[in-house]
């Protein structure tokens, strides 16, 4: 299977970090908007599609604040990932102001429930994926100097 490219939002307003969220055997879990490169598309373009498939947003992309790898084989969901191996690269995103009706968008994502704000000061507590973003979301609003490249993390 080839390595797939993701371009993923980090939507903070208010606070609150904007989620998709999904539901599993245990439980809610939150990802962040967003998914696949299509050929022929950038990065900047793909965030866009996908923003307004998945959360009926549009978007102005700011800077690439993190580059992950997920290889799946490596991770507690080897079970059904281990042929997966994505690249995601997150950008600072903002919603545009005529985005009003923020929710489930034209092209959900596959078992995508309902569009969530997480309260910035509750986010550990949340079952969001990747779970280490929490932290790196949390330092990066504080100001603290990080890495863009974060490797393979979950």
């Amino acid at each position: 299977m080839p390595i797939r490219n993701s371009a993923k939002a980090i939507i903070v307003q208010d606070n609150r970090l904007l989620a998709i969220k999904k539901k599993d055997k245990d439980g809610y879990y939150y990802i962040l908007p967003g998914g696949g490169q299509e050929h022929g598309e950038n990065l900047h373009e793909t965030l866009k599609r996908e923003c307004m498939e998945e959360v009926n947003a549009k978007v102005e992309i700011g800077n690439l604040l993190f580059i992950r790898e997920y290889i799946g084989k490596n991770h507690e969901h080897f079970e059904f990932d281990s042929e997966v191996h994505q690249t995601e690269y997150m950008f600072l995103c903002k919603v545009k102001e005529e985005s009003r009706d923020i929710g489930n968008g034209i092209v959900p994502d596959e078992g995508q429930i309902d569009v969530e704000w997480l309260s910035l000061s509750e986010l550990l507590s949340f079952r969001l994926y990747p779970q280490t973003m929490r932290t790196y979301i949390i330092d990066y609003l504080a100001g603290k100097d990080l890495p863009v490249y974060l490797g393979d993390i979950n």
